[in-house]
């Protein structure tokens, strides 16, 4: 009895020892899960503050592969990013490939086989072996072997932004429920660093386009001139927008025009191009009502599409096509193209260029405007200084002609009369001096023969050697008449001053010409005798014919004794 009580308690001595050395491997082995689990958080948290540290879009995503591979201890890890509308994937950002054998892979994967079936039910995929599952599609040639795989969608404000995949755990084993609900948290880590790096991306765009917007602004309003102001334009939409050409397609012949014109253009045309085939690009027509940059130009509403077509040999990839809006008013559109087969314009990029191209419609407007002002001032200087030596200079002038004229007539002695008729002689010099002042002052640019100068010139041609003395007044903004409408004025001024200089035996002729409400206005009057009854009726005829033709009015005023007036009008438009 006391031997067996002693093995007895011998064997139970040890069963206790072993339960207590299994109790403590136990333990142990919760030791080590819980010091693995806290090396992973620690893990997990590293990585989420590393995502979370930069604001470039490139380099976060990247930053988003690695942490998911070194986590779950991948050998391969990638980030599809989805394209436009949930298409295919536009980036693919992956790790553990180098670059050779990325090269002999071949083009980087679109989204089909276990990729698209993420990409579609958009929650995670787990798999032990890559090939036993009906959506896998194998691997193209050169690829390296995979098998277990992972995959994790990450969104972005529950938009599904991408999706991060995983292959071959570095042990050979599959991945775990712990691996997975580590990726889903990167994931969601992921998608705030994403969201935080496309605000900072958003902000640097809308940074540069608010700088490009206020540089052309003060080159028009600092004085540059428009027309090379759409070179600036042109210019920085090529820069923001990263196409490979921009252009700017102005209505009718591409000239500028800030005046307001109703009727719609049958054609634009191509004034400025930057980027490639520029010169190529410069001058080309397109149609209004068979083009989409017609259809903007129309409706006023800015599109982005997949595909441009302005001819039948003028085709382009994705493009945006935005109107120049300057209030009610579209001066043009703006067109930024890619070639055919590049990758989209994000959707963001259009609004952007559209409020790009209104501003700077507007400054176009504001610059131009200025402009004319500038020009109407200049030509109301000379108008007051033209007008100033014909009333006053070339009348006292005249005047003092006058004198001496009726001097020589009651000299006697012939040295006398020859002196005073070289001064004469003089006299009609210098008159013929001033008025040539005169006409320069009324005169355009180098080169161009403006309204009033051709009104000064015929008038002066008709009267110079006529015994009777002419009055010219002239207001309004005349160097602005269109070219056909001159030619009328012109025509009728003549007609009217002719048939004074001829027929009406006047002292005096008084020629006003005046550009008012919309309208220019012709008046000729004379002191003379009043119309004679032998007077041909085809002259007066023209002038009622050129009056009807413009859409104007024609009066005549023939008072016995008291001379002629004749009155005519005609819209500027």
């Amino acid at each position: 009895m006391p031997e067996t009580g002693e093995g007895g308690r011998r064997l139970s001595g040890t069963l206790s020892q072993l339960r207590l050395r299994e109790t403590l491997r136990d333990l142990q082995d919760r030791i080590e899960v819980l010091i693995g689990t806290r090396d992973k958080m620690d893990g997990l948290l590293d990585a989420v503050l590393a995502v979370a540290s930069g604001l470039e879009l490139d380099t976060t995503l990247r930053r988003i592969v690695q942490a998911a591979v070194d986590l779950v201890e991948a050998r391969y890890g990638a980030l599809g990013v989805l394209g436009a509308d949930g298409g295919p994937l536009a980036e693919f950002v992956y790790q553990g490939i180098d670059e050779p054998t990325r090269e002999l892979i071949g083009p980087l994967p679109e989204g089909h086989g276990l990729l698209g079936l993420v990409i579609d039910e958009a929650k995670p995929l787990r798999l032990e072996e890559i090939s036993s599952h009906p959506a896998s599609v194998g691997f193209p040639a050169n690829h390296p072997p995979m098998h277990s795989f992972l995959g994790v969608p990450v969104r972005v404000r529950d938009e599904v932004f991408g999706n991060l995949y995983l292959t071959e755990k570095r042990d050979g084993e599959a991945f775990t429920d712990d691996d997975e609900v580590i990726v889903q948290a990167l994931a969601a880590a992921a998608g705030i660093a994403i969201e935080n790096a496309h605000l900072y991306q958003q902000a640097r765009a809308r940074q540069r386009w608010l700088g490009a917007t206020s540089e052309v602004t003060t080159e028009l309003l600092g004085g540059t001139d428009p027309v090379d102001a759409l070179d600036l334009i042109a210019g920085r939409a090529l820069e923001l927008t990263g196409a490979d050409a921009t252009m700017l397609a102005l209505p009718g012949d591409g000239r500028l025009d800030i005046d307001e014109d109703d009727e719609e253009p049958d054609e634009l045309t191509v004034t400025v191009c930057a980027g490639f085939r520029a010169d190529e690009l410069t001058g080309f027509r397109m149609s209004v009502g068979e083009t989409v940059p017609g259809s903007v130009y129309r409706d006023r509403t800015p599109r982005r599409v997949a595909e441009l077509a302005l001819a039948a040999d003028r085709g382009y990839g994705p493009s945006l096509v935005v109107p120049l809006r300057a209030g009610d008013r579209t001066s043009g559109v703006l067109i930024a193209v890619r070639e055919p087969g590049a990758p989209p314009f994000e959707t963001s990029q259009l609004p952007v260029l559209a409020s790009f191209a209104d501003q700077a419609a507007l400054a176009l407007q504001l610059a131009a405007q200025q402009q004319a002002a500038r020009e109407r001032d200049v030509l109301s200087d000379r108008d007051r200084i033209a007008r100033d030596l014909h009333d006053h200079v070339i009348q006292r002038l005249f005047a003092v002609g006058l004198a001496m004229q009726s001097t020589q007539r009651r000299a006697k002695a012939p040295e006398v009369q020859q002196r005073l008729q070289d001064s004469i002689d003089q006299l009609h010099e210098i008159v013929h001096e001033i008025r040539t002042a005169i006409f320069d002052l009324h005169g355009g640019a180098a080169g161009e023969v403006r309204l009033r100068h051709r009104l000064h010139e015929a008038i002066a041609e008709l009267t110079d050697n006529a015994p009777l003395h002419p009055t010219v007044s002239m207001s309004g903004t005349l160097d602005t008449v269109p070219s056909q409408l001159a030619e009328q004025v012109e025509a009728v001024v003549r007609e009217a001053v002719s048939n004074a200089v001829r027929h009406a035996s006047a002292a005096t002729v008084s020629v006003s010409v005046a550009v008012r409400d919309g309208m220019v206005q012709v008046s000729v009057a004379d002191d003379g005798n009043g119309l004679p009854e032998h007077v041909s009726p085809s002259g007066l005829g023209n002038l009622r014919e050129r009056a009807e033709a413009s859409g104007g009015t024609f009066t005549l005023e023939s008072r016995p004794g008291a001379g002629v007036r004749v009155d005519w009008s005609a819209p500027l438009h």
